[in-house]
């Protein structure tokens, strides 16, 4: 039993320490491209015939809180009203079709090129109405929003551009977050996306492997997606999907790190787990559809293999967080009653290499933010143990998404509940879409929560305080989780200095 447990525990760091290893070169990959200057060919749009026509689709499903928000917002985009249309693609299943139609009309009047696209069905959810627009779209441009976000007027004038270079076949842009600071579970969300938008993109970016069309916030070529094989409904993470499809085929990718489209992180636990939910599973599918592809692939690197693996494998680092916190404890007692194991921790410790280069990654994206000073590198260290705490709290959670996604159980396309709330004042308003439910997910987590209790009492027990800054987060992370599951009202240490 001690050495299948040392065997596992072995594996699963040593798995993360790779994928540490990828985040280090994307750090190289960062440094070099700050010294770049973009040069790249764009459209004059002092000339109107460079100026194409663009279409903005606008995916719906009872967004009843966000919706007038979003179109009074997008109308306002600085783009020649002859050469751009919008179409709301409205699949809600609740009152909120009337209001959104109400609104549609009223902009009509206006003089605005809109329509209300309403499907019957939800067939291929996110997915399913992007094609369903797409085929009656006349923009060769297609730009997508989701509902909570709300782009600035010269949006279009800083991307559309860039579409000039015809191997372009996105571009993307950086999210911004319209309630950061509304609690510490927005603070910690915006952590972990602000080192996506900044690190990783632009690593990657500049290593020419392979990035991902975030879902929202970017633009399509129209022939792009044609040629990748249009939007397809069998993962839950459909822009992941077709960015891979559309990069195996040649297509390029242009990040904008400058250019800012903000929006709203879901202020609930509840609302955070459907989010978390839907990326971890749709990744783990996407890796089960397309890992074979990428390898196969001989216009593929061997290093943008190696990227694309972890970037597709991203999610599944919860499991191993989660088997390397269930094991630590039993490795705690193995390391005080058999000292034939000694030599064993001695190498294990090379492991912790990981932590220091994750601590790095995340320090330059947030002092890129930021900026450095007293107060930025204190509520950074609060930040960076506060998110991994919370994230290893989400390991149960994510976990049983990742592994459904592993093995194929289809689900349902579960949107993120939006509430229209930015003032760190107010009051969480009542969501319909909500569900309080409790589920063995959470009978697991607070069991998990006694169990890293148990280890922190341990550590003193034993002496061998090694574990206890590990054990300590996990303590944190999981009971956080589970008071917000079951108390979702309790501003819990809602501000971080």
């Amino acid at each position: 039993m001690i050495t299948v447990i040392l065997i596992l525990y072995t594996l699963a760091l040593f798995v993360v320490f790779l994928y540490a290893i990828s985040q280090l070169q994307l750090i190289f990959y960062y440094w070099k491209a700050q010294k770049l200057t973009d040069f790249a060919d764009t459209f004059d749009f002092q000339n109107e015939e460079e100026i194409p026509y663009v279409t903005i689709q606008l995916p719906l499903y009872n967004e009843e809180y966000v919706v007038e928000r979003l179109l009074k917002n997008i109308v306002q985009l600085d783009y020649p009203q002859e050469k751009l249309d919008f179409q709301v693609l409205d699949d809600s299943t609740d009152d909120s079709v009337l209001q959104t139609h109400h609104l549609v009309e009223q902009l009509k009047t206006e003089g605005y090129n809109i329509k209300h696209i309403i499907r019957s069905h939800r067939k291929g959810f996110k997915a399913g109405a992007l094609k369903e627009g797409l085929a009656v779209a006349k923009g060769e441009f297609i730009a997508i929003f989701d509902a909570d976000f709300i782009p600035k007027e010269d949006w279009l004038q800083q991307t559309i551009p860039y579409f000039k270079n015809e191997k372009i076949g996105v571009v993307q842009t950086r999210w911004e977050h319209l309630n950061r600071d509304y609690s510490l579970l927005t603070k910690v969300q915006a952590f972990a996306l602000d080192f996506h938008f900044v690190l990783e993109q632009v690593g990657r970016s500049f290593g020419n492997h392979f990035i991902n069309f975030n879902g929202t916030a970017g633009v399509w070529r129209k022939s792009c997606i044609l040629d990748a094989g249009n939007w397809q409904g069998d993962t839950l993470t459909e822009d992941l999907d077709l960015s891979y499809r559309a990069q195996l085929k040649g297509w390029k990718f242009k990040y904008l790190q400058k250019v800012e489209t903000p929006a709203e992180l879901p202020i609930t636990i509840s609302a955070a787990r459907s989010q978390q939910f839907r990326w971890n599973k749709g990744a783990a599918e996407n890796f089960q559809k397309n890992y074979s592809r990428l390898f196969k692939s001989k216009q593929v690197s061997l290093m943008t293999k190696f990227h694309g693996s972890f970037h597709l494998l991203n999610s599944s680092m919860f499991l191993l967080v989660l088997i390397i916190a269930v094991l630590s404890v039993p490795v705690l007692y193995i390391n005080n009653l058999f000292l034939d194991y000694s030599f064993y921790f001695y190498v294990m410790a090379f492991f912790g290499l990981a932590t220091v280069i994750f601590f790095m990654a995340y320090g330059i994206t947030f002092f890129k933010i930021h900026g450095i000073n007293k107060n930025s590198v204190s509520q950074f260290i609060g930040l960076f143990f506060a998110f991994f705490s919370i994230a290893m709290g989400l390991s149960v959670h994510n976990t049983w998404a990742i592994l459904e996604g592993h093995f194929g159980k289809k689900s349902s396309f579960v949107r993120t509940p939006k509430f229209n709330i930015t003032n760190l004042n107010e009051i969480r308003k009542e969501n319909k879409s909500l569900k309080n439910s409790f589920n063995f997910i959470q009978i697991i987590e607070l069991i998990l929560c006694f169990y890293f209790a148990f280890a922190i009492y341990s550590a003193f027990k034993l002496n061998d305080y090694g574990f206890l800054i590990f054990h300590f987060m996990l303590f944190f992370g999981f009971g956080f989780v589970v008071s917000k599951s079951f108390f979702p009202n309790f501003r819990f240490l809602k501000k971080l200095k």
